[in-house]
């Protein structure tokens, strides 16, 4: 009887269980720039996130301080527009770096840590309602992505490239004589597919083997972000 109740307790223990923190990471976007004298702190921040296997930390060079003095050589007039994007869906024209977007929901300034773990912290707790799954095979990635139930609202299947780490020493502008570290530095951001959530997502991808990447799949208009998954 015993041993009976012992199971049917693990049972129910199992089954009220949430999926670990790392089997929904949560995606934080910077966006920054190396002529900006604000961004190093956020950039420093973005690397320890980025050793975290529950948060998929992903850095978008902007381009709009660049006229300052010193070119960011990761910066992409993709990544401004992106983030200009966030902006208008949160009722405001106004962007800034450093920025973090969590889960494409919370705004936060990016050099405020304490700020930045709470709204991962908060957002960790949803329910993810889409599975990413990623596997390599040779030079292509295969993907597969499915949902709990119908997304009335759409969303958007997406596949992030990034670099893992790079020194740079910056001459010029705001940030002139300091060499800094930049951590999972994107350097494309591809939209797949607009997709409903009905039925199973699957799709191959070529792709270097050696080459970091997420599927980050996110209600249509730079909305929440539903599932994601990466490779490292």
């Amino acid at each position: 009887m015993r041993q009976i109740l012992t199971l049917f307790t693990l049972a129910l223990i199992l089954a009220a269980a949430p999926l670990r923190a790392a089997d929904r990471p949560v995606v934080v976007e910077l966006f920054t720039s190396q002529g900006c004298s604000s961004c190093p702190p956020a950039d420093a921040l973005l690397t320890e996130l980025a050793a975290r296997d529950d948060v998929i930390a992903l850095a978008l060079h902007v381009d709009y301080w660049d006229y300052i003095g010193w070119k960011d050589r990761f910066a992409d007039p993709r990544f401004t527009k992106r983030q200009k994007a966030y902006a208008r869906a949160a009722g405001t024209k106004t962007v800034y770096t450093p920025q973090m977007i969590v889960q494409g929901t919370a705004h936060v300034i990016g050099n405020r840590p304490d700020e930045v773990a709470e709204a991962i912290a908060r957002l960790q707790t949803r329910p993810a309602p889409v599975a990413v799954e990623m596997t390599r095979r040779g030079d292509m990635l295969d993907i597969r992505v499915t949902a709990d139930a119908a997304l009335p609202g759409g969303a958007v299947i997406q596949l992030v490239r990034y670099d893992p780490a790079k020194r740079v020493e910056i001459t010029r502008g705001e940030n002139a004589g300091r060499t800094l570290l930049y951590s999972n530095i994107v350097t494309a951001w591809d939209r797949l597919e607009s997709w409903n959530g009905r039925g199973v997502w699957t799709a191959s991808v070529e792709m270097d083997a050696d080459t970091p990447c997420a599927v980050i799949v996110q209600s249509d208009g730079v909305g929440r972000i539903l599932g994601a998954a990466r490779l490292r």
